[in-house]
């Protein structure tokens, strides 16, 4: 039997899932995971630790982050501030999902499987202590980030309907920055429209 950490791919099972009192699509997608997730993805590798995870986020972020130039230099880095919780409407999603998370943990048969809450931890249970691990812990983007290069027709958007960048001659952008929001789940499929999209416009088709 093949066994270590690189016969998993990590992200064992997932779920879309609607928090109580919600309507309409899922706020939140997530993954369970076959490790503990202590502090990031790179430092979760833990030898002492022996347990599961699951991970989540918020689908469609009412917070936007921003990038601008770092200097007149190209070479130079970009200034990237992802402006996580800027707006008040993300953060009652996350604890919420904390809330929604326990339930599923603590259901039959997982419950049997599984010890001690490391985090937030069994002492956190007041949506200000839920909501303030969420903004001393929530730092990252899965790694799913849009709309640097928004496609529209107003005055903020970089490509137009055919991704052409606005005031240059034969240049256009196809990947996920041209989205305007997120979508609500993996930015791969679309991504893979857009380019298909793209190549049937250069083509005339």
């Amino acid at each position: 039997m093949r066994q270590g950490l690189f016969t998993s791919n990590i992200a064992e099972a997932g779920a879309f899932l609607r928090t109580k009192g919600r309507s309409g699509p899922p706020n939140l997608q997530g993954f369970f995971l076959p490790y503990c997730l202590t502090e990031s993805p790179i430092e979760a590798f833990q030898p002492y630790c022996h347990g599961i995870s699951y991970a989540f986020y918020v689908n469609r972020p009412a917070s936007r982050g921003r990038i601008t130039l770092g200097s007149a230099d190209p070479l130079d880095q970009p200034l990237i501030d992802p402006a996580y919780l800027s707006d008040p409407a993300d953060l009652p999603h996350f604890v919420e999902g904390i809330r929604t998370v326990r339930e599923i943990f603590r259901a039959k048969p997982l419950a049997d499987l599984v010890g001690r809450e490391l985090g937030p931890g069994a002492e956190a249970e007041s949506d200000a202590d839920i909501a303030a691990y969420v903004r001393d812990r929530a730092s990252g983007t899965i790694f799913h980030p849009v709309g640097t290069c928004k496609m529209g027709t107003d005055e903020l958007a970089v490509v137009d309907p055919s991704l052409r960048v606005r005031d240059l001659e034969g240049l256009r952008v196809v990947d996920a920055s041209i989205m305007p929001t997120l979508i609500g789940g993996n930015t791969n499929a679309p991504t893979i429209m857009i380019a298909e999209k793209a190549a049937a416009i250069i083509r005339g088709g």
